[in-house]
């Protein structure tokens, strides 16, 4: 995952971006004037006609402005410089804001000859449109896993630094763990926490009131206990974080107990990292870990448990 800010996708520019990821450029063109519109609108820049079509195009174009800079607008641009910001026209007439790669700087002339090069920043595919000259032989620029040169433990875990931004922020995923091993939360367990906890609502701690009364139909485990028990459920996450002196559960971001576990269930987990944050406290890595009920889709616990390394 990159850490430089990325543009945000609208109703409007969603084509755009998309067909970018697909490995397409699409810009608007109106079907009453057959005038083409970038950046992306609901009207004709021509005529003011609001029937516009999104439509493939090659874009190849001229260059017809640019300028280098030197000095990164933002730290996350620094591998970057010195960045050549242009302005493009397409063959169609408009003009689209770009970088241009792959070229030194004595290379670049006003008026030469571009032509589109993708370039996929996230194993996503999230993919930017970047221009290089006609000649070049250069048509995309393909993701690469800061992750893929790190080196492994002996289990296997790819042994990311405290220390690597890019690397860390690689780890940030929507993929889950596979599943945990899985334990049993029956009534002796319910009722030593309930004892441990002071918490002996009826709902937990009496089998025979919770058959007649409880909308479950039988006890059902607290669900502080199924948070709990997490510690007891192992699932192999594929990375080790290295490199630094303390690591402390800096509690919850968000806590939610969506479906129930009745006494007798078996659990199990899994988890994926959703975000990584840095600051002067240290870094902040966020597990969302979800505990379920064996065989039920819906969790039984969303825990989205901050993990602080110094």
């Amino acid at each position: 995952m990159s850490l430089k800010p990325m543009p945000e996708m609208t109703e409007i520019s969603k084509p755009f971006w998309q067909g970018l990821n697909e490995g397409e450029i699409r810009i608007q063109q109106c079907n009453a004037c057959e005038g083409w519109v970038f950046y992306p609108r609901r009207h004709c820049t021509h005529c003011l006609s609001h029937d516009l079509e999104w439509k493939p195009v090659s874009g190849k174009g001229t260059l017809y402005s640019y300028t280098l800079t030197r000095i990164p607008t933002l730290p996350e641009f620094a591998d970057e410089m010195p960045q050549a910001l242009a302005v493009v026209e397409l063959e169609q007439g408009v003009r689209v804001n770009t970088t241009l790669v792959g070229l030194e700087e004595d290379e670049i002339q006003v008026g030469m000859a571009l032509k589109p090069v993708l370039d996929q920043v996230d194993a996503k595919g999230n993919t930017l449109l970047r221009f290089t000259a006609a000649d070049k032989a250069l048509d995309s620029l393909p993701y690469e896993n800061p992750l893929d040169s790190l080196p492994r433990n002996d289990k296997g875990q790819v042994q990311v630094g405290v220390d690597n931004p890019v690397a860390l922020q690689a780890l940030v995923s929507d993929q889950f763990t596979d599943w945990s091993n899985s334990i049993v939360v029956d009534q002796e367990l319910i009722n030593a926490f309930a004892e441990l906890s002071g918490d002996n609502y009826w709902i937990h701690t009496d089998p025979e009131r919770a058959a007649k009364d409880s909308p479950f139909g039988t006890t059902i485990a607290h669900g502080a206990l199924v948070q709990i028990l997490q510690s007891r459920l192992t699932f192999a996450l594929p990375f080790e974080i290295t490199g630094f002196q303390t690591m402390v559960n800096y509690g919850s971001d968000r806590l939610r107990f969506p479906s129930p576990v009745p006494a007798g269930s078996e659990i199990q987990a899994r988890a994926r990292v959703k975000s990584v944050q840095q600051s002067r406290k240290g870094t902040a890595l966020t597990l969302e870990v979800n505990i379920h009920v064996v065989g039920n889709d819906r969790p039984s616990v969303i825990n989205d448990l901050v993990i602080l390394y110094r």
